[in-house]
């Protein structure tokens, strides 16, 4: 027998059995470097999470110690190992007991280790992002000319019914910027069925715009291959080609889809993990830039300053909303750990992400165009606690640099998302809420340094938009609009009294009138006069014809 640091060894061929397991081992690793996109996940959380790193770290290196020992004292290393797998004979029950025992450990450790380990991940990543963070006192101005007005179940009901691909589907909608400045829902033009996905290749990109209530233009860029693509199996999927080309990046966004000169492309935001050693070893996320594809399979991978730079990602999104939505849930730590704890905590200052009901048809962060054709992440934060819904403050996140400012209301009461659908409702009673209609995708705007939540009623089956409802996060006021042009002219700064066809006149000599209001219809045909006494002070609201159900 040969005994080694206390364990006694059967005799055996050292030098052999070393060979044996090194061929074996650099057999393993070549077919999982072959196979290293399926294993990405395991590997990237490996290197990049204390969890991972203490449990499959340890539990790999252990492993591939017992491989290379040699079999313990007892064990038959002729006879029945010669015939039967290894892993049956006493040794290998042996080392896999060891190996149990190891797992068992590490994940007990991994455990303990990685409450505090996120908590501290969560509180240097909310220390981040208010040092990067510029407070602002007004509120920026939307983009008139591209309001975010076709709901993304309306848009994805529309464009799937107004397109006939017998081999190919629409997968997932997306935002991007159209080459004519306006937003639009991109779908990958993807290959539908086993056979396909195995063999067929992604024809190409489809925009549908979103800035319209009617007249809605779908572009269909379907005459472009793409040589790996989106719902393209194993080796010809973007996916996989994206993990070989950068492998120790991460994916989480879904691909922007959009045309730029007639040709397509797709870009993917990149992020990655950085370890902080102090005050314990963790991890934050941190963008890392983006993959440009290409029609013809060319992945460009781009660092922040060159997809800013470059003219084919001019105007389109590209910091990760993965991103953006983590430093945004992590602000609940900027007053430190305790704070937020739920027994010891004061919670002094605290903030979460605003609730939006269910059935609301969207999650923060808001996309939405700011003035200059800027797009912005846009995060509403209410006070902690359950019963509080009322708005602390408005984040905006730069979609091309990622550059953080934020709006604090300074203790003015201002209506969230939850309950300006809610006004929503309540202003029409004789609609069929629920039944029929329905209130979905209330998106902040901001008019004349004011906030508004832009909603929009729509159809349970989400087959069109009967209305834009505008309601004031400051005052509760409604504004119901039909058209777009009437959207367009509110969110430019117009007065909601004076965009449904509605002028005065100055009244004749008559001392008991002072002027008349004129209704015309969209023609300027005069509907009616209604005279108005002195000192009267009219209200004037605007019902469409296919508001009740």
């Amino acid at each position: 027998m040969n005994e080694r640091f206390g364990l006694r060894f059967a005799d055996v061929d050292l030098q052999r059995h070393l060979g044996r397991r090194l061929a074996g081992f650099l057999l393993v690793v070549a077919v999982g470097y072959a196979l290293r996109p399926l294993l990405h996940g395991l590997v990237y959380q490996t290197l990049y999470s204390p969890f991972g790193l203490i449990v499959i770290g340890t539990t790999a290196v252990a492993a591939t110690a017992l491989w290379f020992l040699p079999p313990l004292a007892g064990a038959p290393v002729d006879g029945l190992s010669t015939t039967v797998s290894p892993l049956l004979s006493a040794s290998a029950n042996q080392k896999l007991g060891l190996l149990v025992v190891v797992f068992t450990v590490g994940l007990l450790v991994g455990f303990v280790y990685s409450v505090p380990a996120g908590m501290v991940t969560e509180r240097t990543l909310a220390q981040e992002t208010m040092g990067e963070a510029n407070q602002i006192q007004e509120f920026p101005r939307v983009n008139a000319e591209n309001p975010r007005i076709a709901p993304r179940a309306v848009a994805d009901v529309q464009t799937r019914g107004s397109v006939s691909y017998r081999t190919h589907r629409l997968g997932p909608s997306d935002i991007a910027r159209a080459e004519d400045g306006s937003l639009a829902w991109s779908y990958a033009i993807e290959p539908d069925g086993v056979r396909n996905k195995l063999l067929s290749n992604q024809r190409g990109v489809l925009l549908s715009d979103m800035t319209r209530m009617e007249d809605r233009q779908i572009t269909a860029s379907d005459n472009q291959t793409f040589a790996i693509g989106e719902g393209m199996y194993l080796h010809r999927s973007s996916a996989w080609n994206l993990r070989t080309t950068d492998y120790f990046a991460q994916y989480f966004d879904d691909a922007v889809e959009f045309t730029h000169d007639g040709q397509a492309y797709m870009y993917y935001p990149k992020t990655v993990h950085e370890w902080r050693l102090t005050p314990i070893p963790h991890t934050v996320p941190v963008w890392d830039g983006g993959a440009l594809l290409h029609t013809n399979g060319t992945i460009d991978h781009l660092s922040p300053e060159e997809a800013q730079n470059s003219e084919i990602l001019d105007g389109q999104r590209l910091y990760p909303l993965y991103n953006s939505r983590r430093q945004m849930e992590s602000l609940g730590y900027r007053n430190g750990i305790i704070n937020q704890l739920d027994i010891v905590g004061e919670h002094a200052g605290q903030v979460e992400v605003a609730t939006l009901p269910a059935g609301a048809g969207n999650s923060q962060p808001f996309v939405i165009d700011l003035d200059g054709e800027q797009m912005s992440y846009v995060t509403a934060m209410e006070p902690y606690g359950e019963d509080t819904r009322g708005l602390d403050e408005i984040w905006f996140i730069d979609a091309a640099t990622g550059d953080l400012r934020y709006f604090g209301s300074e203790g003015e009461t201002l209506t969230g998302p939850e309950r300006a659908m809610g006004i929503v409702r309540s202003e029409d009673s004789q609609t069929g809420w629920g039944d029929n209609f329905q209130v979905v995708e209330p998106i902040p705007v901001f008019i004349n340094d004011e906030l508004w939540w832009h909603s929009k009623v729509v159809p349970i089956d989400n087959t069109d938009i009967s209305r834009s409802v505008f309601v004031s996060a400051s005052t509760g006021e409604a504004v119901e609009l039909g058209d777009t042009e009437s959207v367009r002219e509110f969110l430019a700064g117009g007065d909601a009294d004076d965009l449904d066809n509605v002028d005065t006149e100055p009244a004749p000599d008559d001392p008991n009138v002072a002027y008349y209001i004129v209704v015309t219809d969209a023609d300027g045909t005069v509907i009616e006069r209604i005279p108005v006494e002195p000192g009267q002070e009219p209200s004037i609201s605007y019902e469409p014809a296919n508001a009740s159900a």
